[in-house]
């Protein structure tokens, strides 16, 4: 089955339970991103952009148009441990970039836009506890799950999870266990 891509008015408007004016509506008010066809004027919405729609004004989000987002970022400083967690999860299909500090961290984030990002919280520079506060500091990150995986004691662990960690996973893992934590995540 292929992916939705792009909404009509009439689509948009059954997703909501509203009539299709209503939809315009909100479109010509600015609340709901959209194009208009060359030539027939009619309004096309882009599934993200409905989807952020749904979500700010706490709207379900029906199932077939959330899509699954397989990329994982990877931040670790340990060049072994951040290898072990990619080949793991490269092997099941997910799309895997690794981090090494905080900054890169950083900049991956707003360019790839992961589904997942897994955490270490003792890392030299900006520790996993100042990323933790960025990623839920920003809106555009807001959605993105964070997975820590840290040998910090269980108060520094309760602190993440106080900070906005989505779960923890101690090390040493066993592989089996960090994919069932990353698959319950991402779907």
């Amino acid at each position: 089955m292929s992916e939705i891509q792009v909404l009509t008015t009439g689509e948009a408007a059954k997703y909501c339970g509203v009539n299709f004016r209503t939809v315009i509506r909100w479109i010509e008010r600015g609340k709901l991103k959209a194009y208009k066809l060359p030539g027939r004027g009619d309004h096309r919405i882009q599934v993200e952009d409905f989807v952020v729609f749904l979500q700010e004004n706490g709207m379900p989000v029906p199932d077939e148009l959330q899509g699954q987002n397989r990329s994982v970022l990877v931040i670790e400083d340990q060049p072994e441990m951040a290898s072990a967690i990619r080949r793991v999860l490269m092997r099941h299909g997910y799309e895997v970039e690794i981090a090494r500090d905080g900054f890169s961290a950083g900049t991956a984030l707003t360019r790839m836009k992961p589904g997942l990002v897994t955490l270490d919280l003792k890392m030299p520079g900006m520790d996993g506890y100042e990323v933790l506060s960025f990623i839920r500091g920003h809106d555009e990150h807001a959605n993105t799950k964070v997975l820590v995986i840290s040998a910090e004691t269980s108060a520094g662990l309760e602190r993440a999870k106080s900070l906005g960690a989505s779960d923890i996973l101690p090390k040493p893992f066993e592989n089996d266990e960090l994919l069932a934590r990353v698959e319950a995540l991402i779907k």
